[in-house]
């Protein structure tokens, strides 16, 4: 994984550090808070986010939606979310949330790594619609850390 992510954000929230995990942990939570994720269902009989479990998520831009299946590789409560993506044998992405105190609650940052190697990024760009992967994610990243601050302060 390059050390730099391709998209990246943060936010203070005025929440506790296990308040904004138990949001970002939920995929259904996450899917309700993002940009085009808008669904997931459990795989492999997990009912819950640890390392290792796995869930099929559901993405949409405009009219076009594609699932990918993404394996959660860090579940550290209060300190980090994270899931590496991928479609069938295809390596896509990893999406973590790192959370760390702050004076009147925590700061929450949320970062990808874009790991579609160049020909992958050429067919699955125009399938689904972006040309700018990573503008686009810095944008859905801002948008999500915005609803995640208003549901967690809520």
């Amino acid at each position: 994984m390059a050390d730099k992510p391709n998209a990246s954000g943060e936010i203070e929230v005025g929440a506790s550090a296990e308040t904004v995990y138990s949001l970002i942990s939920d995929p259904g939570v996450l899917a309700e808070l993002a940009g085009e994720y808008t669904g997931y269902r459990w795989l492999d009989g997990a009912r819950e986010a640890r390392e290792g479990a796995r869930f099929r998520g559901h993405n949409r831009n405009g009219f076009r939606r594609w699932s990918t299946v993404s394996t959660i590789t860090d579940a550290a409560r209060g300190e980090r979310f994270a899931f590496e993506v991928s479609a069938g044998p295809f390596a896509v992405s990893r999406w973590q949330y790192d959370i760390e105190p702050a004076e009147d609650g925590c700061r929450v940052v949320e970062s990808t790594w874009d790991k579609r190697t160049s020909w992958f990024r050429v067919v699955t760009g125009p399938l689904i619609g972006v040309f700018d992967r990573d503008g686009l994610n810095t944008r859905n990243i801002a948008a999500t850390l915005r609803r995640l601050k208003e549901r967690a302060e809520a």
